[in-house]
């Protein structure tokens, strides 16, 4: 069984910052992706940034130039800074693990982020 252990989350003032960090039990070295989706209250749930083995990125148009997404192999952790906050931003964030060779998606418990004065 996969475990994903997410930090980071916490309330933030508009135009702050907070750093997102998940931890996963298996070996991310070769063919998982891992990420971040977001979920806002009465939202589908969306992506905000992944990242592949070979470190290629994808980022939300909505995010992109704020936030950046990088994973360390050998710790199997992937990290989800977050610069220049907006209201919008608000939501619980999921990190996902995506296995390449079947499509499987593994998905921690969410971590929520606020951004409020």
């Amino acid at each position: 069984q996969v475990q994903l252990v997410e930090s980071g989350g916490g309330l933030v003032q508009p135009g702050g910052s907070l750093r997102l960090s998940c931890a996963a039990s298996i070996n991310i070295v070769n063919f998982y992706a891992m990420g971040w989706y977001r979920q806002a209250p009465g939202k589908q749930r969306e992506l905000v940034a992944t990242t592949t083995p070979d470190g290629g990125t994808k980022y939300a148009d909505s995010v992109k130039g704020r936030f950046t997404i990088s994973r360390d192999n050998a710790k199997n952790t992937v990290t989800l800074q977050m610069n220049s906050l907006k209201p919008e931003d608000t939501a619980v964030y999921y990190c996902n693990v995506n296995y390449l060779l079947t499509g499987y998606d593994y998905w921690g418990q969410g971590t929520q982020v606020t951004v409020s004065s």
